[in-house]
């Protein structure tokens, strides 16, 4: 192992890059019910530019946690599709892509309501959304979200 830092990698850097241009989007919009729907249609058109199977991925997800926890509201995290509750982020999801990984995941915060005792999961790993997975994302976000 090395213990000379080597810095960011690629992926990391333009995670961070969107992170800033979603910063600057957002501080130009003037009032609160501008930002929530240019926030949804920021949050879809990310969506749209995902690779077919990260995008259906993260349209099921999105579709499930809007009708499910109608409180959380869509935005863009790190150009990831997140949700927040009192602008703070609950939930998000990332695509396989994003960082060259073999799947998707749907993460929690710690602004979550998910605590179980002393150890609880927050993250999870997606292939495929199935009417069980919606069921289980459902509970999670309205859990999340209490």
């Amino acid at each position: 192992m090395s213990s000379t830092y080597q810095g960011f990698t690629a992926e990391e850097r333009a995670a961070m890059k969107d992170h800033a241009q979603d910063q600057k989007k957002a501080a130009r919009r003037s009032s609160r019910a501008d930002k929530t729907a240019q926030d949804e249609r920021d949050v879809l058109a990310k969506i749209a530019e995902m690779q077919e199977s990260d995008r259906i991925l993260a349209e099921r997800v999105h579709a499930v946690i809007t009708a499910s926890a109608p409180a959380l509201a869509p935005k863009l995290w790190y150009g990831m599709p997140a949700y927040t509750l009192h602008g703070k982020i609950v939930c998000h999801f990332q695509s396989a892509a994003k960082f060259k990984t073999r799947y998707a995941t749907l993460g929690f915060s710690d602004q979550a309501n998910l605590d179980d005792g002393t150890m609880w999961a927050a993250g999870f790993a997606l292939t495929e959304v199935t009417a069980e997975v919606e069921a289980r994302i459902s509970a999670l976000v309205k859990q999340a979200a209490s």
